[in-house]
């Protein structure tokens, strides 16, 4: 695996930060981060892997529709229940009204009337006070039934409104599990000659499930790993899925039997920074692909669950950030110059 070492193009820079969550870029514009042509020495197997990046960028833009139809359904059931409530309160307010009125029409009898017009001293203006009034009563019937009638519509559009939105929220569930068997497919094809996002421009991560309480949930090697014959934990599987997702798309490889760190309990993958495997130490666009999937990594360790990233002969960790780093042998594979580390927790 390793090709032999040779010096860096130049010194490291500082890791890259400040990852904006770019989901709704135009899906275009994240395929042409995420796959490039081929070399033509390359072209049967770029190929084929040109057909499996094909499949992701229209997996991701399928998932993209699929949660903006989403949004758009449950906007719309926002907009409705809170027509319900202002309804329901303007029913509530005219059924006083017309109780009101009811109440004075009823203690308004013709004798009172007439007593009452007869001790006016202007009888029109008594008049035209009882025509008002009962106009009043009659526009306030029409409202409320206007309402009443309303009402109804608003319970039968709510009912299928919320059936809708199950249905979609079925599809976005299809489209994403699409979409990470693409990543998947992707991954284990080998990688491809992508340099991938710089970190400030790749999207941001989606979050890992987590307890109610804020907390990761204890996992096992439970998932098959694309990348080898081994296993992953869901967990490690996601950030993997992520990551060729956002565009990082180059050689990586997961489990290997191992007495020590995570790589034997399915929660650890190496990121090589060449585009076909784990060769020499990284320079020009190669150390730049490093650069940009460490940082990355770090921006959303939050949402992925990392426990660690190595790059460079640096380690970083949550609680320490980055601090230097010496392998043991003092080659590339040791060294992590030609491949980036990813733990998770």
């Amino acid at each position: 695996m390793n090709a032999g070492t040779t010096s860096p193009a130049r010194a490291p820079r500082p890791f890259l930060s400040g990852a904006k969550r770019l989901l709704s870029l135009p899906i275009v514009a994240l395929a042409g981060v995420v796959f490039l042509v081929a070399p033509a020495s390359q072209s049967s197997a770029q190929d084929e892997e040109g057909n499996v990046s094909d499949k992701l960028s229209e997996a991701i833009s399928d998932y993209l529709d699929a949660q903006d139809e989403l949004a758009a359904l449950k906007q719309q059931q926002e907009d409705l229940e809170q027509e319900l409530k202002d309804s329901e309160a303007e029913s509530a307010a005219l059924q006083v009204e017309l109780e009101e009125y009811a109440y004075v029409a009823s203690t308004t009898s013709d004798l009172q009337s007439t007593a009452a017009l007869m001790a006016s001293g202007d009888p029109q203006d008594a008049i035209a006070a009882m025509e008002l009034l009962q106009f009043l009563g009659q526009s306030r019937a029409v409202r409320l039934e206007e309402l009443i009638t309303r009402l109804q519509e608003i319970e039968a559009t709510r009912q299928t409104l919320a059936d809708n939105i199950d249905q979609q929220e079925e599809t976005a569930e299809e489209m994403e599990d699409a979409r990470d068997a693409a990543a998947r497919e992707l991954a284990a094809s080998g990688g491809d000659d992508a340099v991938g996002p710089s970190a400030s421009d790749a999207p941001a991560a989606e979050p890992a499930p987590r307890n109610s309480d804020g907390s990761l949930p204890g996992e096992s090697c439970s998932e098959n790993d694309p990348t080898t014959n081994g296993c992953l934990t869901p967990r490690t599987l996601h950030a993997l899925e992520q990551s060729q997702i956002v565009g990082f798309t180059r050689y990586v490889k997961c489990y290997r039997p191992s007495s020590f760190g995570e790589h034997g309990k399915g929660r650890a993958c190496d990121y090589a920074a060449q585009p076909d495997g784990f060769g020499g130490n990284a320079g020009g666009d190669d150390y730049d692909y490093g650069q940009n999937l460490a940082a990355w990594f770090v921006e959303n360790a939050h949402a992925l669950g990392v426990q660690y990233v190595i790059w460079y002969r640096q380690i970083w960790t949550p609680s320490s950030g980055w601090k230097s780093y010496g392998g043991a042998g003092g080659e590339p594979n040791s060294d992590h110059t030609n491949h980036v580390h990813l733990s998770i927790r």
